[in-house]
């Protein structure tokens, strides 16, 4: 496998863990996923991941269940943890070390997130798993993706989704939309693409960080992506 990045930033959200079921984890989709990682990191790619909680509750939900955003947020971060550590034990099945570090600590659960030493345990080895967003409300998990890529030093941020890159429209409801293969950031920004939250492309602008959207449910997609072997869309300079 020839390498084009080094250091590699996932982000992945709880509905994708969700897979098309109801219940809170598809056993296939994340088993797919773990293999999926599993496969990079035996490449020897340093990698990083940072996973949402939607399958347990989306803090953009709030309202539904006549909760405080605050409230809701505070739970989604909760519910962020309870995937890390879901992740954590399958890569563990696979033999792959791993560690989940926490914005906020669970003794006995997460360690603390410390930029250092996230980087030495990515250095020795270690899938290191992010969760607990930015630790504080009213920010998303794709800002938390972009922050922890920028402190992790990482060459690219890859935004695992349900389709294979960012479409003008709906892709899953309309057969004529049109795939981006290569965006800059200011057309995201000035066209309010829903790609990631605004806050995030800007941070990614402003430190040159590129982010890939592609598909995570196509089976080794995220290593063909990493060869650049696969399709996806490129948001950069």
């Amino acid at each position: 496998m020839t390498k084009k990045y080094n250091n590699v930033l996932l982000k992945i959200s709880g509905e994708i863990l969700a897979g098309d079921s109801k219940n809170t984890f598809d056993n296939s989709t994340s088993k797919q996923i773990v293999d999926d990682i599993t496969s990079v990191k035996q490449s020897g790619i340093n990698l990083a991941v940072v996973v949402g909680g939607g399958n347990i509750i989306r803090g953009v939900n709030h309202k539904d269940f006549s909760l405080a955003k605050t409230s809701a947020d505070h739970m989604g971060m909760l519910g962020t943890i309870i995937n890390g550590v879901f992740l954590k034990n399958l890569l563990l099945n696979n033999g792959i070390k791993s560690v989940v570090y926490s914005s906020f600590m669970i003794p006995g659960i997460t360690k603390n997130f410390d930029h250092e030493e996230a980087k030495e345990a990515m250095n020795h080895g270690h899938i290191v798993i992010l969760v607990g967003g930015t630790g504080n409300p009213y920010f998303t998990t794709d800002t938390t993706a972009v922050l922890r890529a920028l402190e992790l030093e990482c060459d690219v941020l890859l935004k695992g989704t349900k389709v294979d890159g960012v479409y003008d429209k709906d892709p899953e409801k309309y057969s004529k939309a049109k795939k981006f293969s290569k965006l800059d950031y200011n057309y995201v920004i000035n066209n309010n693409l829903k790609i990631m939250d605004m806050t995030s492309i800007i941070m990614a602008e402003e430190a040159s960080l590129p982010i890939i959207v592609f598909s995570i449910k196509k089976r080794d997609e995220l290593k063909k992506v990493i060869e650049k072997k696969a399709e996806f869309t490129i948001i950069s300079n």
